[in-house]
């Protein structure tokens, strides 16, 4: 959900036309990037246990596990490049435009990215969620 905000805060300084903006949604968006480490650990951490429990397919768990690190992989070069826009703009000197554009396309990918790990994880444990196989197979 945080890269949605950030997006939708992103899309609001670019409509506004305001420097404070986005320098706000960037600050976000390295936070971010920054909590995004112990969500990743604590996911490595139940992959195991989830892989035992009860009606949980183990290639479920593995399609989850290859979504949250290409989610992961996408906010960590969000992150970098807001990091570098923002030293890039500081002591007064604007954002690059360049810079906030690539953050902004790289947040709403990464947005995608963790809504589709997103449902993969509610796959594991909501069957009725998951796709259904295609009868004419």
């Amino acid at each position: 959900m945080g890269s949605l905000f950030v997006g939708l805060l992103m899309v609001i300084a670019v409509v506004r036309r305001s420097e404070e903006m986005k320098r706000v949604a960037l600050g976000w968006l390295v936070g971010l990037m920054l909590v995004s480490v112990p969500i990743k650990f604590t996911g490595d951490y139940a992959a195991p246990k989830a892989q035992g429990l009860p009606g949980v397919e183990p290639g479920l768990v593995e399609r989850h596990e290859t979504a949250a690190d290409q989610a992961t992989t996408a906010i960590f070069l969000a992150g970098i490049v807001a990091g570098i826009a923002l030293f890039m703009g500081r002591k007064g000197r604007p954002v690059p435009s360049w810079a906030f554009v690539t953050a902004l396309i790289l947040t709403l990918v990464t947005f995608g990215m963790m809504a589709r790990t997103a449902n993969s994880g509610g796959e594991l444990r909501h069957p009725e969620i998951r796709s259904l196989p295609d009868p004419g197979r």
